[in-house]
């Protein structure tokens, strides 16, 4: 079915014509967008799995070490022990464009990267409450990284979901419909010129019958 209803002329003809070949170029850019985004998606993801694993794997020992410190302390030792940070972390900030999406960039600046400093004596606390800390404080880069990963993620998987419905639109819609309007066009300028060629050959055969009489 033609999209709109269109005047059966030449200009219109090469209009739609020209629409077309923008309309598949449009097409294949936006396949070859979707595509390339698909491909940087997966390598994300893959890198979120890592990171995943890696940051739960000593986020778990974290917690166990902290479990033990809290079984062998006194609890308001440990509450006196933690309260205070051991670092303060500064973040850099920014963006960076991958396939024309604005994603974030999120990084620890080094002099946050330092060993951690322990805010607090050693005299009543436990060596599984310094191993905890420890390990936290070294767990910390790889979960800025991960929400910076995790965050790309969803703005690419958000941009992907966009493009496909804009290809499927182009590739589903809009050319078959241009194609269905040539198609009309061509046939109408054909039976005009069939109509045309038919009203000359019967003046002919008029003037023929005119010269015998």
């Amino acid at each position: 079915m033609a999209l709109a209803q269109v005047n059966p002329t030449r200009m219109e003809l090469t209009r739609q014509k020209k629409r077309l070949v923008t309309a598949k170029r449009g097409h294949k850019l936006l396949k070859d967008k979707r595509d390339e985004m698909v491909r940087q998606f997966i390598a994300l993801i893959r890198r979120n799995r890592q990171l995943r694993k890696e940051a739960e794997r000593e986020l778990t020992l974290a917690l166990h070490e902290f479990a033990f410190a809290r079984a062998v302390m006194d609890p308001e030792a440990l509450e006196a022990a933690v309260l205070y940070p051991a670092r303060v972390v500064r973040l850099i900030l920014g963006q960076k464009n991958v396939m024309s999406v604005k994603v974030p960039v999120i990084r620890v600046r080094e002099d946050s990267l330092a060993e951690a400093e322990q805010s607090y004596g050693f005299a009543e606390t436990s060596a599984q409450l310094d191993g905890a800390i420890q390990t936290m404080a070294g767990v910390l880069p790889r979960l800025v990284e991960l929400a910076e990963i995790e965050s790309t993620c969803n703005l690419l998987a958000d941009e992907i979901e966009k493009t496909r419905r804009r290809v499927n639109a182009l590739e589903y819609v809009m050319i078959p419909g241009i194609e269905e309007n040539i198609r009309f066009i061509t046939m109408k300028l054909e039976e005009s010129e069939r109509g045309a060629l038919t009203r000359l050959m019967k003046v002919k055969d008029m003037m023929l019958e005119a010269q015998k009489l």
